[in-house]
């Protein structure tokens, strides 16, 4: 089979999905409502109920775009690389990614959390706090999947589909048809609108949630693996009719500010009645469905008509992402204990936090990881120190990640 060459417009989609978690969790700190156990820190002085729609809104479309393009790409690997050298490439950039730094990850961010929320407290020697249950070894063992949740479902999802393709692989005539369906209603914007929509919500409605949460539990949650199997689908099918992508351009931006239009809506009357997010209500049910639907296809259009072209910083942005958003939970949970006694509003903490963290994350891609053995393990190459972004040559550029 002829390789697919880069394909510009995916893989910088997949890279700012995963970057819009450091907007997520710098937000949080500073939502209205509290949490729990999800996310414990709540800037006691400075809260805003933007950073709560902020926060509503990206959950209602990142991770399941992010989970279509993980889909196309998977299914890239495996019928252009053959099955095997597939897994071998997903278990060294997923699942080994995703155990090694778990384990590195867990104590720094019980310490990040356990440092702010004894800074809100107001409590004496919080350096002390923070560090007390770091006394026990135990604590070092990982209890949750914690921002890494997506990798794990990744993996077992990928898991799950390759035996799905390897099941399917000498039913031609079956995957013919599905395909041919598939082709025809990448092409017509309602149809696909309508019958994605539909998809979604008797997924949706059969788990009885309007809204997906994410499982951070180590043991597996149905739901969770359920709702993004489906997009992972949605992505690994779109493989195969991808000669349509550029029919995702129709209609893109009526699609997104449409998404957006709705989600507020949705979001206003969740806060005017008091009505939970996940709620089981068929028509919230139905709502979000449309919402994440229209979000799916407005935001890959609008990054299919911007971004198919190769862009030098694009492409270190979307090299670097990886590694940004591993590392960047705990910067964003520690920060706000050294501001929050600032006379800001909520929004300014917000950006400052950010800022600062992606500050954070994108030097330290720079210098400790791009030219370095971790740049090979996270990406699968490290580039020359030297190297700028202008003079990444056009074989890097076509190299697959």
């Amino acid at each position: 089979m002829h390789k697919t060459e880069r394909i510009h417009s995916l893989d910088s989609l997949r890279a700012i999905m995963m970057l819009l978690g450091l907007v997520l969790h710098s937000a949080l700190t500073y939502n209205i409502t509290y949490h729990g156990d999800a996310w414990s820190l709540k800037d006691p002085n400075s809260t805003h109920i933007f950073s709560d729609f902020l926060v509503f809104l990206i959950h209602s479309f990142r991770m399941p775009i992010f989970f279509v393009v993980a889909g196309f790409f998977g299914a890239m690997l495996f019928y252009e690389r053959q099955p095997i050298p597939m897994i071998k490439n997903r278990i060294s950039r997923i699942v080994f990614p995703f155990i090694v730094f778990l384990f590195l990850l867990w104590p720094i961010t019980i310490f990040a959390f356990g440092y702010t929320n004894a800074v809100f407290a107001n409590q004496e020697n919080p350096l002390e706090i923070a560090l007390e249950p770091l006394t026990n070894i135990l604590a070092f063992l990982p209890k949750t999947t914690s921002h890494l949740w997506f990798l794990y479902y990744l993996a077992i999802i990928t898991g799950t589909t390759v035996i799905f393709g390897f099941l399917l692989k000498n039913t031609r005539k079956f995957t013919q048809i599905v395909t041919k369906i598939f082709d025809w209603l990448i092409q017509r914007p309602l149809p696909r609108i309508l019958f994605f929509s539909s998809l979604i919500f008797l997924t949706l409605n059969f788990l009885g949630t309007s809204m997906v949460d994410a499982s951070v539990s180590l043991i597996p949650e149905l739901n969770t693996f359920a709702y993004y199997l489906i997009f992972y689908l949605i992505g690994w099918v779109l493989f195969k009719s991808k000669r349509h992508l550029d029919t995702f351009v129709r209609y893109d931006w009526i699609c997104t500010i449409s998404a957006i239009v709705l989600a507020t809506v949705q979001g206003l009357i969740i806060q005017v009645y008091e009505l939970q997010p996940n709620g089981n209500s068929g028509m919230l049910i139905l709502y979000s469905s449309v919402v994440v639907c229209l979000f799916m296809f407005g935001i890959t259009g609008l990054f299919i008509r911007y971004s198919s072209k190769h862009s030098a910083r694009m492409r270190y942005i979307s090299d670097s992402s990886y590694w940004v958003y591993l590392i960047h939970l705990p910067i964003t949970a520690i920060l706000p204990a050294f501001i929050w006694e600032l006379p800001f509003p909520a929004v300014v903490k917000f950006l400052i936090v950010l800022t600062i963290t992606t500050l954070i994350c994108f030097i330290s891609y720079h210098y400790l990881v791009r030219a370095t053995f971790i740049g090979k393990f996270l990406n699968g190459r490290k580039y020359p120190r030297k190297r700028t972004l202008e003079s990444i040559t056009l074989s890097e550029i076509k190299t697959d990640k």
